[in-house]
């Protein structure tokens, strides 16, 4: 019941930032627990909205983004009243932000799920970072649960370099 829970709100999610976003909507892509499949009755929805012409400032990308949540609310509501006590916790980036880059994305290389990725952008963008890090040598170290990148092994003190 739990997973169908959460595969549910994504769908839902989905269809709200296409009515919501429309044609500015580039990229929608799950990470986290629920990116993993893994989430528990009290799992947060990490998400990522790839938008054209985004308000300046997250206070203001959250507060655009209200419409959307507000829809979403009777869902969730829902789901609380049968043990499954969600949030939704999104990121907001332009595609110029995105290419910028982000430590974040690194959570996002290996269990981000994308819901919609207009002409690949986002799916094109992380297997860009996916080949860098490979260049550098990074690694993912995962112990009990938690994990940590070791970006360039080869680091020397001092050295700057570029993910």
């Amino acid at each position: 019941m739990l997973r169908e829970a959460y595969e549910e709100t994504t769908q839902r999610l989905l269809a709200a930032c296409l009515d919501f976003y429309k044609d500015r909507l580039i990229s929608l892509a799950v990470f986290g627990s629920v990116g993993r499949g893994t989430p528990g009755p009290e799992s947060d929805i990490d998400f990522i909205v790839v938008a054209r012409d985004l308000p300046q400032g997250r206070l203001n990308r959250v507060r655009e983004f209200q419409v959307v949540e507000d829809q979403l609310e009777p869902w969730l509501l829902s789901l609380e009243r049968r043990g499954v006590h969600t949030s939704l916790s999104p990121v907001f980036k332009t595609p110029e932000e995105v290419e910028k880059g982000s430590l974040l994305f690194l959570d996002m290389v290996d269990d981000a799920v994308l819901l919609h990725d207009r002409d690949d952008f986002f799916k094109k963008y992380l297997e860009r970072l996916v080949s860098r890090l490979v260049e550098l040598g990074a690694y993912k170290v995962i112990k009990g649960g938690r994990w940590h990148w070791v970006l360039k092994p080869d680091y020397r003190p001092g050295e700057v370099f570029e993910i």
